[in-house]
C-alpha cells in the first residue's frame, strides 16, 4: 500500500466500553486516506478483542506490556507513516469531518498544528450542555481568557484550552522536530503544545468555532491523589514555560519571584486557617473538636453521679 497522507494513533487502556466508537470514528471519516494505529498499553479487559473485531486494512493493532500514556502514544507515532498525524485516546471520538476540516485549514493558513474545540459528553455519549457543569466554566474561562490576549502561547499559560492529546493534528515533520512525549503522567499534552508553540510560534492554529472532538468526561472521576499530582505539575510546567519567554538575564530573577510567590500564598493559607474558628477549618477538624467535646461531657455526667468515679 502506498503511504497514507495522515496516521491516527490510538493509544488503547482498558476502555473495551468506548475503543470500538474510537475506532469507528476513525474508519467513517469523511477523509479516507489514512491508517489508523491502534497501541493497546496492556490492557486486562477485552479492549484488543474490540479492536481486532475491525477488519478494514488500514487498520494496524499493536501489543504492549503496560508503559503508561506518553510511551504509548510514542510508539505509536514512531510506526506511523503518514505527513499529518493526530491522536484518539481510546475513549474519545472524531466528528466526522475532523480530520478533513482540520487538513483544508493547515494548508490554508500553513499551519503545522492545529487544534479544535471540544464537545464533552459523558459516559454514555450525552452532551453536559449545562453552563454552570463545572467542566464547562473551566473551559469558557480558558476560551474567554485567550479571545481577550489574541495569543495562544499567553492563553495556554493561563489553562490548557486544547483540553486533551485527542486535539491534536500535526505534520510528522513538526512532530519530529518538537520531539517525543514527555514522561508526565497527568500534563504530557501541555508540555507538548508549549514545546511545539515555542518551535513554531506562527504556525500552531486554533479552530475556535469548530467543535470536531467529543472528549469524555467519565461521571466516575473524583478528587483524588491524581489532582495533586497533576497541579503540582502543572505549576513546574507553568514555572519553565514563563521562564522560556524571558530574556536569559532576567530568567533568575522571574523565578525567585515566582517561587516566593507561591511560598507566600502556601504561608498565608495556613496562617489564615490557624485563625479560623475551628468550625472553619474543615469537616474533619469540627468532628474532632466535637467528638473530644462529648468524651469530657460523658465523662463529668460519669463522675457527678452519686458514687461515680472517674475512670
Amino acid at each position: 500500500m502506498a503511504d497514507p497522507l495522515i496516521s491516527v494513533v490510538i493509544p488503547a487502556y482498558n476502555h473495551e466500553r468506548f475503543v470500538g466508537a474510537a475506532v469507528e470514528s476513525v474508519l467513517e471519516q469523511s477523509y479516507s486516506d489514512l491508517e489508523l494505529i491502534v497501541v493497546d498499553d496492556g490492557s486486562t479487559d477485552r479492549t484488543g478483542d474490540v479492536v481486532r473485531s475491525f477488519t478494514d486494512p488500514r487498520l494496524r493493532y499493536y501489543h504492549q506490556e503496560n508503559q503508561d500514556a506518553f510511551n504509548t502514544i510514542n510508539r505509536g507515532i514512531s510506526l506511523a507513516r503518514g505527513r499529518y498525524l493526530a491522536i484518539l485516546n481510546s475513549d474519545d471520538v472524531f466528528v466526522r469531518n475532523r480530520l478533513e476540516r482540520l487538513l483544508a485549514i493547515c494548508r490554508e493558513h500553513d499551519f503545522v498544528c492545529l487544534f479544535s474545540d471540544v464537545v464533552p459528553i459523558d459516559d454514555g455519549g450525552n452532551e453536559f450542555t449545562d453552563p454552570a457543569f463545572g467542566w464547562n466554566r473551566w473551559h469558557r474561562d480558558n476560551r474567554s481568557f485567550y479571545f481577550a490576549c489574541g495569543d495562544l502561547y499567553t492563553g495556554f499559560l493561563h489553562g490548557n484550552f486544547m483540553v486533551t492529546t485527542s486535539n491534536l493534528f500535526m505534520t510528522a515533520d513538526a512532530a519530529r522536530q518538537v520531539g517525543p512525549f514527555s514522561p508526565l503522567r497527568y500534563l504530557h499534552d501541555y508540555d507538548f503544545i508549549f514545546r511545539m508553540l515555542l518551535a513554531f510560534p506562527e504556525r500552531v492554529g486554533y479552530a475556535a468555532d469548530e467543535k470536531l472532538l467529543y472528549y469524555r468526561i467519565h461521571g466516575g472521576n473524583t478528587l483524588s491523589e491524581a489532582a495533586i499530582k497533576g497541579r503540582e505539575q502543572d505549576r513546574e510546567l507553568i514555572r519553565k514555560y514563563v521562564l522560556a519567554k524571558i530574556p536569559e538575564a532576567w530568567r533568575g530573577y522571574v523565578a525567585a519571584g515566582s517561587d516566593r510567590l507561591v511560598t507566600l500564598e502556601r504561608e498565608l493559607t495556613e496562617v489564615r486557617r490557624s485563625l479560623q474558628p475551628p468550625a472553619a477549618q474543615g469537616v474533619r477538624l469540627a468532628l474532632r473538636t466535637l467528638g473530644k467535646a462529648v468524651q469530657v461531657w460523658v465523662k463529668k455526667k460519669w463522675t457527678d453521679k452519686p458514687g461515680g468515679s472517674e475512670r
